[in-house]
């Protein structure tokens, strides 16, 4: 039976070729870097990290901490983390038994899929996604199963969850739901509300959720952070992934960690092992001064600055003809496409970077195939320095000169 023939008609991911998914934003960033262009596609983040977090690493390395640590990564960061989860999510954790340092959010998010996921179960993907996530479920042979988010009814609007979407797509082999909030690509930030619906369901079926919070201090317009694990009910459940990549502009240093329920961290942490033995160990030290000395002024302005390249690309996407989506949170936009030449929304992202010499993301490499609000975005990211982005902000108004 076809999946269009099925009592519950959804489109699976696991349909599509490896690589379909992310391999435009690397792609573009090849392409960008070919031309010796301004690259808005990939969220490199090359803002200068926090002197503190580079002294630490550099004075790690010199006092000798040049070899592997435990499994779970080294104590000092793992109950700075701990302490901050307290102060900022008023989540109690035990640092010794429910948090694991891992190589990146993306590290961490592959261990616990293989730990608590099986080949075919099927896992809820709010659509717009990142690419990724789809790509390790269906490396790990679990089913993505794309669930559409509503879109804004304006340029000013919020994606908004889908009940009666959800509830169509879910089947008896679903296992888990993906959340990412703030998220990549639309900048959404899932509502309390939105977030109680999710419990709700995960509790009615007992499914895990696996919840990206990589972006959770990019916060604009007054826009609060609310982690589901500090949800009633959904302590047990969920799986809180997030990282230094970006909130300490290190994405190259591959540090990031995952907090769950005590039961299920040995799990994670041997899948974590076989894969990448530990996280890099002098570089944990330079997050764990961060974590211990950073004043929370550093993280509201971390928020404060990106407001303003936030500001500076909106209005120059505005003035180009490519009408932004204002996101609250996280530090990437979509915009229309229709002014720029093409079939789809690559070729468009191709025509902007020739004429232009800007890189950005078809907005295809977010939603499943064939979807005509996919065809129609473009994704920018503004995590960049500002004189790079005041060029860039440049080019993009040549397209519509005044």
């Amino acid at each position: 039976m076809s999946v269009a023939d099925s009592p519950n008609p959804t489109l699976h991911l696991s349909d599509l070729a490896p690589g379909t998914i992310q391999s435009e934003i690397r792609a573009m960033s090849v392409a960008c870097d070919d031309i010796g262009g301004i690259n808005l596609a990939q969220g490199v983040c090359d803002t200068e990290p926090p002197a503190i977090v580079l002294e630490g690493a550099a004075r790690a390395m010199r006092d000798g901490h040049n070899i592997y640590t435990r499994a779970e990564g080294i104590p000092r960061l793992r109950t700075a983390i701990a302490n901050q989860l307290t102060h900022t999510h008023a989540i109690t954790v035990d640092p010794d038994r429910e948090i694991l340092i891992t190589s990146g959010a993306t590290g961490a998010f592959q261990a616990a899929l293989l730990a608590l996921l099986n080949p075919g179960d099927e896992v809820l993907l709010f659509e717009p996604f990142y690419g990724y996530h789809g790509s390790m479920l269906r490396g790990i042979r679990a089913i993505p199963v794309p669930v559409a988010l509503l879109p804004p009814d304006d340029t000013t609007g919020e994606w908004r969850l889908d009940a009666y979407a959800i509830r169509a797509a879910i089947t008896p082999r679903t296992r888990a739901m993906i959340l990412c909030s703030p998220s990549n690509p639309a900048g959404k930030i899932f509502s309390l509300d939105e977030l109680h619906a999710l419990a709700d369901l995960a509790l009615e079926l007992n499914l895990f959720l696996f919840s990206d919070e990589i972006y959770e201090h990019f916060l604009y317009d007054g826009a609060k952070h609310l982690s589901p694990a500090s949800l009633p009910g959904l302590r047990e459940r969920t799986i809180l992934i997030s990282g230094f990549s970006k909130t300490f502009s290190i994405t190259g240093w591959r540090i990031g960690y995952l907090v769950a329920h005590a039961k299920w961290i040995p799990a994670i942490a041997y899948f974590h092992d076989q894969l990448y033995v530990c996280a890099p160990a002098p570089l944990q030290h330079g997050c764990a001064d961060g974590v211990e000395q950073l004043p929370p002024s550093f993280y509201r302005s971390l928020a404060a600055d990106h407001l303003v390249k936030r500001t500076m690309l909106v209005e120059a996407l505005a003035e180009a003809g490519l009408t932004p989506y204002i996101p609250n949170g996280a530090y990437y936009i979509l915009a229309s496409n229709g002014l720029l030449s093409g079939e789809n929304a690559a070729k468009k992202s191709r025509d902007l970077l020739a004429r232009t010499g800007v890189a950005s993301v078809a907005g295809s490499a977010f939603f499943r195939p064939g979807s005509l609000t996919g065809e129609s975005l473009l994704r920018f990211c503004f995590a960049k320095k500002d004189t790079d982005l005041a060029d860039a902000c440049r080019r993009l108004r040549t397209l519509n000169p005044a």
